[in-house]
């Protein structure tokens, strides 16, 4: 279908194919086996411009939006959600200083993300604040020209591997969630260490860390927005990052998708390829019918968000609930296709239906994206 992509999104949405089909998706299975980091890849897509997309010309980037990172995003993914998590994952933590930066600020910290030389990470989730985000419990208390941080975040995306990190933590503890606070912490700052480097089911191409504050320094100057304005840094952040995430889950369900079209037309059974089965032509076919549905609403979402509209959260939540959701199912009717060699790794159905399931977990729970859609519904709704 048309999406109205420009000329230059058409182009961009080419190579991203082409790379993932050619580099990434030909070391998938090593990266998914060993949990490497991809370092080599990460280099080659800072070469083909990607951290770019979504930073201003004047910090050295394109000037894109979500749309241009939503495209990459479903690309890379096709061929392995993890490896495209390097990406997508530097933008998540690169969106509060786009967001909520001052111009020196942004001068600082986007160029070297821009150049790939900087990866980046989104300090939210810790141990007793998942879906209550707002029950954060990292401390930083001013003390003269210096934030000192305290606390421990975990499931971070780029942990171990980012050099700038976006942090919320509370300035004013007897505000709650309103007594947050967002901060830029680089990698090298004194007191901040890596602890625990996750062993995950899925997309693990991507590091995934705990990030440990402990009488950790950080310059005043690194506030981002005002005092007491974290929390309102990270849901806006969410707001935005959310199509991206969409985008993965579609791209994890497209690939499987393909795979799936490709071995029923190969694999034989009762003298005829299982392709010919009505029972295979149905699957097949609702499978891409919701992958297309989930394509839509990303993209009309995506272009929602780069014109600016006030508030997208209700639809940034929607597209990230649908799409995730479509991609549990796709690829656990892909792996049915594959029958028994679905199961096994040898093929890649099993990849991706582990690496769908983070999709509907993190950046929000589908649950907790249920209640936000809810919440707005109900603000929204009027009468007859």
């Amino acid at each position: 279908m048309d999406y109205f992509f420009t000329e230059e999104q058409q182009e961009l949405q080419k190579l991203a194919r082409k790379v993932a089909r050619e580099k990434v998706f030909p070391v998938a299975a090593h990266y998914d086996q060993t949990g490497e980091f991809p370092w080599d890849l990460v280099k080659l897509f800072a070469e083909l411009d990607f951290f770019r997309l979504c930073i201003d010309f004047d910090y050295g980037g394109m000037g894109g939006g979500v749309t241009d990172l939503s495209i990459v995003t479903e690309e890379l993914s096709a061929a392995c959600g993890g490896i495209a998590l390097s990406v997508a994952g530097t933008m998540l933590g690169a969106f509060p200083i786009i967001l909520y930066g001052t111009p020196q600020q942004k001068e600082k910290f986007l160029p070297a993300i821009a150049d790939g030389k900087h990866l980046a990470g989104f300090c939210l989730t810790e141990p007793e604040a998942g879906s209550d985000a707002g029950n954060v419990r990292t401390r930083a208390v001013k003390k003269g020209d210096k934030y000192i941080l305290n606390g421990k975040k975990h499931f971070i995306t780029n942990g171990g591997v980012a050099k700038i990190y976006t942090v919320i933590a509370l300035t004013n503890p007897e505000k709650g969630s309103r007594g947050a606070s967002a901060f830029v912490v680089e990698s090298d700052s004194p007191g901040l260490s890596i602890g625990k480097k996750e062993d995950k089911m899925g997309i693990r191409a991507s590091a995934t860390s705990e990030v440990i504050f402990e009488d950790c320094e950080v310059p005043v100057d690194n506030l981002l927005g005002r005092e007491g304005q974290g929390f309102a840094v990270a849901m806006k952040t969410l707001d935005k990052s959310r199509p991206g995430v969409a985008a993965q889950a579609l791209g994890i369900a497209q690939g499987a998708f393909e795979a799936a079209v490709n071995y029923a037309r190969k694999r034989e059974q009762f003298g005829q390829p299982i392709i010919a089965f009505q029972a295979i032509q149905t699957m097949l076919a609702d499978m891409a019918t919701q992958i297309e549905a989930a394509r839509a609403l990303i993209y009309s979402t995506a272009k929602m968000i780069d014109a600016n509209m006030k508030n997208f959260s209700k639809e940034s939540a929607m597209c990230k609930v649908f799409a995730s959701d479509v991609a549990m199912k796709v690829t656990t009717d892909a792996v049915q296709i594959f029958g028994g060699y679905g199961y096994m790794k040898d093929y890649p159905a099993e990849k991706y239906m582990r690496d769908a399931k983070i999709t509907q977990i993190y950046e929000g729970t589908n649950q907790i994206q249920r209640n936000v859609i809810a919440q707005r519904i109900i603000r929204e709704s009027v009468g007859f």
